[in-house]
C-alpha cells in the first residue's frame, strides 16, 4: 500500500511516495527543475501564480509516476503540505481570480493592524491568538479596497494547499488549521470569527466546507487520475500548512516538543496545550495539525523570512554555479565571526518578529582586503543563527523552553557550518531525522485515510540521524551574537 505526499514549496513541488508499511521512501520527484521565483510587482509585494503550481503539482507528480519504481495504481491516499498564510481566490467555477498573495507580501499590514485595534488587543490576541497583520484575512482586505472588481467574483477563499486539492477532486474544503494561520478562526468559541467576519464585511459563505485535517477532502476526479496516471476515487486525507506539517513528520506533536525549519524561510515550532500568544505578536499561534476542542494543541511558531533565501543569493551573486556543498567546504575554513563581517538576513519582506518592520539585508563591516566570498557565506549564515536565536529568546519569554529541537536533515541544516553556529548560539541540541515535507505528507494521509491506527504507527519506522550538540564554541558564539544584536538594533 502506498501514499502520495505533496509539499507546495515557494521554489518548487515536491512529491514522495511512501511504503505504508515500511515507512520507505520508494520514489520523489521535484518540479520544476529550476526554483520558481516570486513576482514582485511592487517592493514589499510577493505573488506566484496558482495556476503555476497546479501545472507544477502536475509535472511533479508524472516525474514520479513515470520512473516506473512503484506501481501508481497502489496510491491508497494523498496528502498535501503547502506554503502558509497564502491567499487564494476562486470563482464559482474553482477558476484562480488572479495571482496568490503569498506569506511573505506586506501589503497587508495596514489593514491587519487596524482589524487589530478595531476589534481590540485583547480580544483580538485571547481569541484570534493573533493579530491579523499581514496574515490571509487582511489580504483578502486588500483586494476588497484595491479590486473590488475581483473581490465581486469570489466565491471562495482559500490557502494553496485547499486549492491543489479542488484541482485534484474538485471540492473546496479547508480545516480549523488552516484557517487559524489566516486568522479566520476564534480558539474561544471555536468556529470561523465573526469578529473577523463582521469587521472586514466578508460573507462567510466565501469560506469551505471546514473538516478535519485528517479527514477526506474529496477524491481524486476521473478526469485528473486519466491526465496523471493515478486511480480514480483516491482520497486526499490530509492537508496541513508546511510548518504544522513539519512538525508532523518529525513526531512534534505533544506539548513541549520544538521542530524547526531552515529553507526559503527559517522556523521554530513548538507545541503547547494552552491558548497561549504574544502580546506583540512577534511570533504566532495557529491550530496545531491534531488540535481539537476538548484536546487543545497549539503550534507556537517563530517565522523568520529571510533565511535560505539569503544564502541563495549569496550563491547566485558572489558564486554562481557553484554547489552549496563546495561553498559550505569554503566557509569552513573561515573562523567563527567571519574576521568581523557580520550580516542581517532580513531581506524577504516584513519580519513578524522585528513587529512587521521591512529591516532589509545589510552587510556591515566588509573590509574590501580581507574578505572573500567563504568570509559572505559564513556571515550570512551564522546571521541567519543569529536570527534564530533572536526569536528563540522571545519564545523563550513566552514560556517555550526546548531542551532539544527536531529538525529534518535538509535545506540549511545540511550544512554542517549553519548546524554547529545554530547549536552553539542557542544552546539547544539538534535532533536530525532523515525526512521532509512530502514525506510527512505522505504519512498524513495515512493517519487520515485510518490506514495507520494512530500517530505513533505512522511513524514507528523514524529513527534519528544524529544529534548535535553545542560544545567549546558556546562562550565565542554568544559575543558574536550580541555584536551582531546591537547592529540590528540600530535598524529597528
Amino acid at each position: 500500500m502506498l501514499l502520495l505526499g505533496i509539499d507546495l514549496g515557494t521554489s518548487s513541488i515536491k512529491v514522495s511516495v511512501v511504503d505504508a508499511d515500511t515507512g520507505h521512501v520508494v520514489a520523489q520527484a521535484q518540479y520544476p527543475e529550476q526554483e520558481t521565483g516570486i513576482k514582485v510587482v511592487q517592493p514589499g509585494w510577493a505573488e506566484q501564480s496558482p495556476e503555476e503550481w497546479w501545472q507544477n503539482v502536475q509535472g511533479a507528480i508524472r516525474k514520479a509516476v513515470t520512473s516506473n519504481s512503484f506501481n501508481a495504481q497502489d496510491i491508497s491516499a494523498i496528502g498535501i503540505a503547502y506554503q502558509m498564510h497564502g491567499l487564494v481566490t476562486v470563482d464559482k467555477t474553482g477558476r484562480s481570480l488572479r495571482d496568490a498573495i503569498i506569506w511573505c507580501d506586506g501589503r497587508a499590514i495596514p489593514y491587519g493592524d487596524k482589524a487589530f485595534q478595531a476589534i481590540g488587543p485583547e480580544r483580538s490576541l485571547s481569541r484570534l491568538l493573533n493579530s491579523p497583520g499581514n496574515f490571509t484575512a487582511a489580504k483578502l482586505a486588500w483586494v476588497k479596497d484595491a479590486e473590488p472588481e475581483v473581490f465581486k467574483q469570489v466565491d471562495k477563499v482559500m490557502l494553496p494547499g485547499d486549492y491543489i486539492a479542488l484541482k485534484l477532486t474538485g471540492k473546496a474544503t479547508t480545516s480549523a488549521s488552516a484557517l487559524s494561520e489566516g486568522i479566520f478562526w476564534d480558539f474561544q468559541d471555536e468556529q470561523i470569527s465573526a469578529d473577523v467576519l463582521n469587521y472586514f464585511g466578508y460573507d462567510a459563505a466565501i469560506i469551505p466546507e471546514v473538516q478535519p485535517v485528517f479527514s477526506e477532502h474529496g477524491q481524486v476526479s476521473a478526469a485528473v487520475a486519466a491526465q496523471l496516471g493515478l486511480r480514480a476515487g483516491i482520497p486526499v486525507s490530509y492537508k496541513a500548512g508546511d510548518q504544522p506539517n513539519n512538525a508532523l513528520s518529525l513526531n512534534v506533536l505533544q506539548p513541549g516538543e520544538v521542530a524547526a525549519t531552515a529553507g526559503t524561510s527559517g522556523v521554530i515550532y513548538g507545541v503547547s496545550d494552552e491558548l497561549t500568544y504574544d502580546q506583540q505578536s512577534r511570533i504566532n499561534s495557529f491550530a496545531h495539525v491534531n488540535h481539537s476542542a476538548a484536546n487543545k494543541r497549539v503550534g507556537v511558531l517563530l517565522c523568520i523570512n529571510g533565511t535560505g533565501i539569503l544564502n541563495r543569493w549569496l550563491r547566485d551573486t558572489v558564486a554562481p554555479g557553484v554547489s552549496y556543498a563546495q561553498l559550505n567546504e569554503e566557509a569552513s575554513k573561515v573562523a567563527a565571526g567571519s574576521n568581523g563581517l557580520f550580516i542581517l538576513p532580513f531581506g524577504n519582506g516584513a519580519e513578524r518578529m522585528l513587529g512587521n518592520k521591512m529591516v532589509g539585508a545589510h552587510i556591515h563591516c566588509l573590509d574590501l582586503n580581507i574578505h572573500t566570498r567563504a568570509h559572505l557565506v559564513r556571515a550570512g549564515q551564522e546571521g541567519i543563527a543569529f536570527a534564530f536565536r533572536y526569536g528563540l529568546d522571545i519564545m523563550r519569554e513566552n514560556g517555550m523552553h526546548p531542551s532539544v529541537i527536531r529538525a529534518g536533515k535538509a535545506n540549511m541544516f545540511l550544512s554542517p557550518l549553519f548546524t554547529e553556529a545554530f547549536v552553539n548560539v542557542t544552546g539547544v541540541p539538534v535532533e536530525l531525522y532523515p525526512c521532509d515535507g512530502s514525506v510527512g505528507a505522505a504519512l498524513g494521509a495515512g493517519i487520515g485515510a485510518g490506514i495507520y491506527q494512530n500517530e505513533n504507527d505512522a511513524f514507528r519506522n523514524i529513527k534519528p540521524l544524529e544529534l548535535i550538540a553545542p560544545g567549546a564554541q558556546q562562550e565565542r558564539y554568544e559575543e558574536l551574537y550580541q555584536q551582531w544584536k546591537k547592529l540590528l538594533l540600530q535598524h529597528l
